[in-house]
């Protein structure tokens, strides 16, 4: 089963979702703000998009910025700041079995699918 992490308010977000409704595949949406993702979960996304925790924060947040910036944080530290604050989480991802995309560009989903 194919999963999108997905922010409404993003438009990379949208244009994620709008491929994956375009390619007729079947998926599942998880908005992740609502329903927010714990550690054992982003460790797998994690492990799965092949990257380190450090790589799926959105930097230029403000709650990063304020928060963490210029800070040295182990990986399971960013992860947990990742929990706490969803919003630093970049967006959509996009998980297919043991596959797993950041869609940026949209594009890059279609490698998993």
């Amino acid at each position: 089963m194919i999963t999108i992490y997905h922010n409404p308010r993003c438009r990379k977000s949208r244009e994620g979702l709008a491929l994956l409704e375009e390619s007729g595949e079947k998926f599942e949406i998880v908005k992740y703000l609502e329903e927010p993702i714990n550690e054992k979960e982003l460790n797998t996304i994690i492990s799965k998009l092949g990257i380190k925790p450090i790589d799926l924060i959105r930097t230029n947040e403000s709650i990063w910025k304020s928060e963490y910036k210029g800070k040295k944080l182990t990986d399971q530290q960013t992860i947990k700041a990742m929990v706490k604050y969803p919003k630093l989480i970049e967006r959509p991802i996009v998980v297919n079995n043991n596959k797993a995309v950041i869609g940026r560009p949209k594009e890059l989903i279609l490698d998993i699918i």
